[in-house]
C-alpha cells in the first residue's frame, strides 16, 4: 500500500527546485512534479464510465499536495475517438469519476480533469455511422496515421463533416456542461485539451480549418472556439482553477501550422489576460500523442519561447528526466513539470525523485486497454531493497 507522501525541509535533495512550494490557484502544491494526462482505455466499455480499478490507478499515484490532471474525458458523446475512454458527459460517468477523485484527496492530493473533444481524429463507428466533426472537411492525411474503430480495430481516416456555424455554439456548451458535470464529481478544477491535433486545434490550426465564417480565416477568428470554450469552464469554475493545454510545434494527428509563432503567440498572449490556473505545454522534442516514442533533435522549446508572453503559472511536459526538469524549474523557464510514461511505471514517481530512487522502466505494449498489467501492478520503491 502506497504511503502519503510528506516533503520536509532540510531532507538532502538532487532536485531540489522540484520540491520548492507553489500557488496553483487556491491550491498550494507540496512539489512541482505534476502527472499528465495520460488516456489508458480502460473505463467501462458500455457505459464509458470510471470504475474501481481506474480509482485504484489514481489512488497510487497520488501524494499529499501533488497535482493529477486526469486522462482526457470526451465533454459529449460525438467527442468520442478511443474505445473504453471515460467521459464526463452522463451520470454514471460522474458517479465513476467521483469514486477517482475520491481516492486521489484520500492521499491529500489535488486533482483536474481533461475536457476532450476529438474532432475528426475519430471514425463513423463511434457515431451510429455519422461522420466525425471538425472545423472543416479535411481528413487526416498523414502517412501511415490509422483510426482506431469502435471495436478496437485499424481503419483509414474518414473526411469530416464541418460543424455548422450555429454547431459551434452547441459544441462551447457541451464544454459547459463537461465543465459543470467535473464539478459535481468533486474534482478541484479542469483542463481544457487544446493540443494534439484535436477539435480546438483544429480550429486553430489553418491546415485543417478552411472555414470563412467568424471561426475561420484570421488569427483571431481561429482563435475565437478556443477562448469561448475557455470562458465557458471560467463561468463554472472560476479562472483560478481552470488550466489549458497546448502544443504550439506539435505533430500529432496530422497536425502542426506552417509557422506556428504568430498564431501561438496570439493564443498565449491572450490567455494571460484571463488569470488561468495555469498554461499547460508540450514541449515539441515529444509529440506523438502517445503513439510512439518521438524525440525530435534540434527544435525550439515551447517554455522557453512563450514563457515571455505569460506571466501566469506555466507547466511543460514531454520527455523529460529529473535533471532537465529540475534545471527548467531552476532555470525560470517553467513552474511546473508534468510526467507522463515513467508515471505510469512509476507509481511512487515524486519520491522516487525526491530521493533519486532508481526510475522503472514502462512497457509500452501495455499502454492502451487491459486490466491490471501495466496499469496497478508496477511496484513502489522499497527503501529496504539493498542498493
Amino acid at each position: 500500500m502506497l504511503r502519503i507522501l510528506s516533503y520536509t525541509s532540510g531532507v538532502p535533495m538532487k532536485f531540489e527546485a522540484l520540491f520548492r512550494p507553489l500557488q496553483v490557484g487556491p491550491y498550494k502544491l507540496a512539489h512541482r512534479v505534476a502527472m499528465a494526462p495520460l488516456t489508458r482505455m480502460r473505463a467501462e466499455r458500455d457505459s464509458f464510465s470510471p470504475r474501481p480499478l481506474n480509482a485504484e490507478y489514481y489512488g497510487q499515484r497520488a501524494t499529499k499536495g501533488g497535482l493529477i490532471i486526469a486522462e482526457a474525458s470526451p465533454v459529449l458523446s460525438q467527442g468520442r475517438g478511443n474505445p473504453a475512454t471515460p467521459g464526463i458527459y452522463s451520470d454514471a460517468q460522474v458517479s465513476g469519476w467521483r469514486k477517482v477523485v475520491d481516492a486521489v484527496h484520500a492521499k491529500g492530493g489535488i486533482i483536474f480533469l481533461q475536457l476532450w473533444h476529438v474532432g475528426r481524429v475519430s471514425h463513423s463507428s463511434y457515431h451510429g455511422g455519422a461522420m466525425p466533426v471538425s472545423a472543416s472537411a479535411i481528413p487526416i492525411r498523414a502517412e501511415g496515421m490509422k483510426a482506431m474503430t469502435a471495436d478496437g480495430k485499424l481503419a483509414d481516416y474518414e473526411t469530416p463533416r464541418a460543424l455548422e456555424t450555429d454547431e459551434v455554439k452547441g459544441i462551447v456548451e457541451a464544454f459547459r456542461q463537461g465543465a459543470k458535470n467535473a464539478l459535481a464529481a468533486g474534482f478541484d478544477g479542469v483542463e481544457i485539451h487544446g493540443a494534439n491535433g484535436y477539435l480546438l486545434e483544429q480550429f486553430l490550426q489553418s491546415r485543417s480549418n478552411q472555414r470563412t465564417d467568424q471561426y475561420g480565416g484570421s488569427i483571431e477568428n481561429r482563435t475565437r472556439l478556443l477562448l469561448e470554450v475557455t470562458q465557458a469552464a471560467i463561468d463554472v469554475w472560476g479562472a483560478n482553477r481552470v488550466g489549458l493545454r497546448l502544443s504550439p510545434h506539435g505533430i500529432a494527428n496530422d497536425s502542426a501550422e506552417p509557422d506556428p509563432m504568430p498564431l501561438y503567440t496570439h493564443v498565449v498572449k491572450a490567455l494571460d489576460k484571463l488569470g488561468l490556473a495555469y498554461l499547460h505545454l508540450i514541449e515539441p522534442r515529444s509529440s506523438g500523442a502517445g503513439r510512439a516514442d518521438v524525440h525530435w533533435e534540434n527544435v525550439p522549446s515551447a517554455m522557453v519561447l512563450f514563457r515571455p508572453h505569460y506571466s501566469g503559472v506555466l507547466m511543460t511536459a514531454g520527455g523529460f528526466t529529473g535533471e532537465t526538469a529540475n534545471a527548467a524549474i531552476a532555470e525560470g523557464h517553467a513552474d511546473i513539470i508534468a510526467f507522463g510514461r515513467i508515471f505510469i511505471s512509476n507509481p511512487d514517481l515524486p519520491r522516487r525523485l525526491e530521493r533519486d530512487y532508481p526510475i522503472t522502466p514502462y512497457n509500452r505494449a501495455t499502454f492502451y486497454g487491459g486490466e491490471e498489467k501495466g496499469y496497478t501492478d508496477y511496484p513502489v520503491y522499497d527503501e529496504l531493497t539493498p542498493a
